[in-house]
């Protein structure tokens, strides 16, 4: 059974399409859902279907942040604290991220750049920035989890060295995996620097799925991964600190 009433706070990034906005519907359709369900969009006035779900259902709270950008991220953390007020965040789900396509013949220098800007740089910054708001939580309650304070990085399988090799190293993604890879490191730094303050550091995998971004063969939909990664997500504890796991709970090779 998913069960989520025990985190009063939900912070997903990249909440206008693809896995994040289904997050938002998947648990708005859980009874044992989080007291408050912040949404952020680098444009909310676009994020049609998002903001119908805000309409909606008053948990949500839809908050304007560019993950690449000081200025947003701090706004965006003022605007938070004052929607969780002393109670602080309970979980960061990281999941905005880009993937430009390209192989060794194609790949640039300034799509290396931005790429690793967006699904690396911008996790530990906007990590960084919600810390005190992580913190504030992580000190009101014991043990690991998404009932405490935990950050949730989505990864990508991809990302993995050891997979990187015959046919899971057929998608020749230059920019995108070593960005992965270096989140998965961020990841695992996080949970060195953040244990002993109780703060749950988790890097996901949610499987290959079709969306702007896994693109029209993938795997999964959205609905089979979400369906899959929240439980996961849910069920995070101490033996999962600093791991890399993926949407079946299973532990994936770094």
């Amino acid at each position: 059974m998913l069960n989520f009433s025990k985190c009063h706070s939900i912070l997903i990034t990249g909440a206008n399409r693809g896995l994040g906005l289904e997050m938002v519907r998947h648990l708005l359709s859980t009874p044992e859902r989080p007291k408050k369900i912040i949404a952020t969009a680098r444009n909310p006035d676009a994020a049609e279907d998002l903001q119908a779900l805000a309409k909606s259902h008053p948990e949500v709270h839809v908050v304007t942040l560019d993950v690449t950008s000081d200025v947003s991220v701090n706004d965006a953390v003022q605007a938070v604290k004052s929607i969780v007020g002393a109670d602080g965040l309970n979980c960061l789900i990281n999941n905005a991220a880009i993937n430009i396509h390209c192989d060794l013949d194609t790949v640039t220098r300034d799509v290396m750049m931005k790429t690793y800007e967006s699904n690396t740089v911008a996790p530990l910054f906007v990590t960084k920035a919600f810390l005190p708001l992580l913190r504030e939580a992580a000190g009101q309650g014991s043990g690991m989890g998404i009932h405490r304070s935990a950050v949730i990085n989505v990864s990508s399988i991809l990302g993995s060295v050891q997979l990187n090799w015959g046919e899971m190293g057929a998608p020749k993604l230059y920019a995108y995996r070593p960005t992965k890879s270096a989140l998965n490191m961020i990841t695992r730094s996080l949970a060195v620097d953040l244990e002993a303050e109780g703060i749950l550091c988790v890097a996901l995998h949610p499987g290959w799925v079709r969306t702007d971004m896994g693109g029209a063969d993938a795997d999964m939909s959205v609905e089979e991964s979400i369906s899959s990664v929240l439980p996961v997500i849910c069920g995070l504890t101490e033996k999962d600190h600093g791991g890399f796991v993926s949407y079946n709970g299973k532990t994936l090779p770094w």
